[in-house]
C-alpha cells in the first residue's frame, strides 16, 4: 500500500489543527484538533472535524476538548488517542509498520513538555520520534535554502504560538517563541464585542470574523458581516452588524505583541545575518500569517519586505515530514566542510 518512505510522518501537532504528512503522498490530514470524549468512561465519540461541531454545543454526557493549549500538551491521554485515530484513518496497516513520526514544537517548551510530547507520539505507534523546532521545519516546507551560510527570518504564527527564527547553515542562530498566536486574535474579538458592543459570542463566531472579515492593515473597503449572540444586559438573544474596521480595532493589542517580538530578534540579529534578511526578506508561515493585511503591516512596522509563504498552513508538516532527508544531505555538507578543515 504504501513505497519506501511512505511510514515517515510529519506533524504539526497544533493547538487549532493537528496537520500530517507522509512522504510521497503529500497532506493526508488536515483536521481541527479536538477530542469528543463520553464522561465517566472517558470513551472517544469522535475526532477532528466531527468533534470540532461538538465544541460548545455538547450535552452533559459528552465533553468536547482541546488536548492542547498554547502549544503544548495539556491532556496526554486525549492527545495520544488523537494521533492515533488520525494515523490509523491514513494508514490502517501502521500496526505493521510503524511509522518513523517528526514532531514539529515551539522552542520555548520546557524539557518536560518536550518528553511529553515524545512518550504521546510513541503510546500511539510510533517506532522512532523526533520533534524539532516548529520554525526551522517550517523554513524546510517553505523550500528555503537554510543550508546555506546566509541568514533566513521565519515567523510562524500557530494556534497557541508564534515563533520568530533567524536561521543559517541549517540552524537555529536566534530564535523565541511567544504565547500569542491565532487564538488570541479569537480571543481579542470576544472581548472587544462584549465590552464595546454588549454581546457575548462564542469561540466559533470569533473564528468566522477573524477568517471572512479580520484585518491587521487599514482597507479601503469595509466589509460587514451579522452576528448572533447573548445580550450581556438582559441575557436574550441578540443580532448586530459588524465591521471589518472593528474587527481591525480588536485585533491591534495581539498583532502588536508579535510585531514587537520581530523587531526584538531583528534586534538581536548579528549584522551579517540581518543584512541577508534585509535582502531576502521575512518568510511568513502559519494560519495566522493568513490574516488580511498582517504581512504588509509586518513589512511597514519593520522596514523588511515580508513573504507569505506558499500554502502557508501546511509548511510545518511538509517539513516535518520532509526531516530525514534534509538532515541526510545537510550531514553530508558538514562532512565535506570537515574534510576540508
Amino acid at each position: 500500500m504504501f513505497g519506501r518512505g511512505s511510514s515517515d510522518l510529519g506533524i504539526d501537532l497544533g493547538t487549532c489543527n493537528t496537520i500530517i504528512y507522509i512522504r510521497g503522498k503529500g497532506i493526508v490530514v488536515d483536521e481541527p484538533s479536538v477530542v469528543a470524549v463520553e464522561k465517566g468512561t472517558n470513551r472517544v465519540m469522535a475526532v477532528g472535524t466531527d468533534a470540532k461541531k461538538m465544541l460548545w454545543k455538547t450535552p452533559g454526557s459528552i465533553h468536547a476538548i482541546r488536548p492542547l493549549r498554547g502549544g503544548v500538551i495539556a491532556n496526554l491521554e486525549a492527545t495520544e488517542k488523537m494521533i492515533r485515530y488520525f494515523i490509523s484513518k491514513v494508514m490502517p496497516r501502521y500496526k505493521f509498520i510503524k511509522p518513523r513520526m517528526v514532531i514539529g514544537i515551539p522552542s520555548n517548551i520546557t524539557e518536560v513538555e518536550r518528553r511529553a510530547v515524545e512518550e504521546c507520539a510513541y503510546k500511539a505507534g510510533a517506532r522512532e520520534v523526533v520533534v524539532i523546532e516548529e520554525s526551522l521545519a517550517a523554513a524546510i516546507g517553505a523550500d528555503i535554502p537554510i543550508n546555506e551560510p546566509a541568514g533566513h527570518m521565519v515567523v510562524d504564527i500557530g494556534g497557541g504560538t508564534t515563533e520568530i527564527s533567524v536561521i543559517s547553515l541549517g540552524d537555529m542562530v536566534v530564535t523565541n517563541a511567544i504565547r500569542v498566536a491565532g487564538d488570541d486574535f479569537d480571543e481579542a474579538i470576544i472581548k472587544f464585542v462584549r465590552s464595546e458592543l454588549n454581546l457575548i459570542i462564542g469561540g466559533g463566531v470569533s473564528e468566522r470574523l477573524k477568517i471572512e472579515i479580520g484585518n491587521a492593515a487599514p482597507d479601503k473597503n469595509i466589509e460587514k458581516v451579522e452576528i448572533k449572540g447573548t445580550d450581556a444586559g438582559n441575557g436574550l438573544p441578540r443580532r448586530l452588524e459588524i465591521d471589518s474596521e472593528q474587527i481591525r480595532e480588536a485585533l491591534k493589542e495581539p498583532i502588536a505583541r508579535i510585531i514587537d517580538e520581530i523587531k526584538n530578534i531583528l534586534g538581536k540579529t548579528p549584522p551579517e545575518l540581518a543584512a541577508d534578511i534585509v535582502e531576502r526578506g521575512i518568510v511568513m508561515t502559519g494560519g495566522g500569517s493568513l490574516l488580511k493585511g498582517l504581512p504588509k503591516l509586518v513589512s511597514k512596522e519593520t522596514g523588511v519586505p515580508v513573504i507569505l509563504a506558499e500554502q502557508p498552513m501546511n509548511c510545518v508538516a511538509q517539513g516535518a515530514g520532509k526531516y530525514f532527508e534534509f538532515s541526510k544531505g545537510f550531514n553530508n555538507t558538514r562532512s565535506v566542510y570537515d574534510s576540508l578543515n
